[in-house]
């Protein structure tokens, strides 16, 4: 099976070669040939990954990568003006070919099932602990994992927004209790999600396009990838 890979190169010190047809599919690597050596192997577990659900749709019999792309991340000022990463730069993350293409009603229904089933592993990681637990900060990382939590839900809300669909409260009105924002907001991308079918937007903001199949593919990377960064601390 054939599948298109985007790399992007320099987001946090590494690289990410995206499966864009498969949301949720990336793998990182220290360099744009690491990343893809090790997407392989990250395929045939989202495929063992899908197929404890229901029968995979993603086929690894034969795993044919096709470079589709490559994208270094840059960094931008107020001005829109490049500049070095700091603490006033904004970073301009990858934008592929395959982004522009609405989402269909097939890329829709699965990619509701793996924000579900996203959900569903981040919760059973975290079921259990205790608030001091959850409050607990570790040497070298911005945030607890509560922090973390929270950071996902405020993920979900930021990238809605780059496609005009901002939340129907206000940001201060979401809950402070992370699982409860986690709730809200993942309530309110679900309902957008089909409303985006058939759709072309993209959308420029900050120095940076959005579509909303980008913002289905970050949104389920920017879970995962914390999943995995929780699992880690624990």
């Amino acid at each position: 099976m054939k599948f298109r890979v985007g790399i992007e190169n320099n987001n946090e010190g590494r690289s990410i070669a995206w499966a864009v047809e498969h949301p949720g599919c990336y793998a990182h690597g220290k360099d744009a040939d690491g990343a893809l050596a090790n997407l392989p192997g990250v395929i045939q577990r989202y495929a063992k990954w899908i197929g404890q659900r229901e029968t995979p749709w993603v086929e690894v019999d034969k795993i044919d990568l096709v470079i589709d792309g490559q994208w270094d991340v840059y960094y931008v000022n107020d001005a829109l003006d490049r500049v070095p990463q700091g603490d006033d730069s904004y970073s301009v993350e990858a934008w592929f070919q395959y982004d522009w293409k609405p989402l269909t009603a097939t890329d829709i229904e699965r990619g509701l099932k793996l924000l579900a089933w996203s959900r569903q592993d981040l919760l059973d990681t975290v079921k259990g602990l205790s608030p001091e637990k959850l409050a607990q900060t570790y040497p070298g990382e911005r945030w607890s994992i509560a922090g973390i939590l929270q950071h996902i839900g405020g993920g979900e809300w930021w990238y809605l927004e780059r496609i005009g669909f901002p939340n129907p409260v206000s940001e201060k009105d979401v809950p402070d209790d992370p699982f409860e924002r986690l709730e809200m907001v993942r309530s309110n991308f679900n309902y957008v999600l089909p409303k985006l079918e058939g759709q072309h937007i993209v959308a420029g903001l900050d120095g940076e396009f959005w579509s909303p199949r980008k913002t289905l593919r970050r949104t389920l990377w920017h879970e995962r990838d914390h999943t995995a960064h929780i699992r880690k601390l624990l």
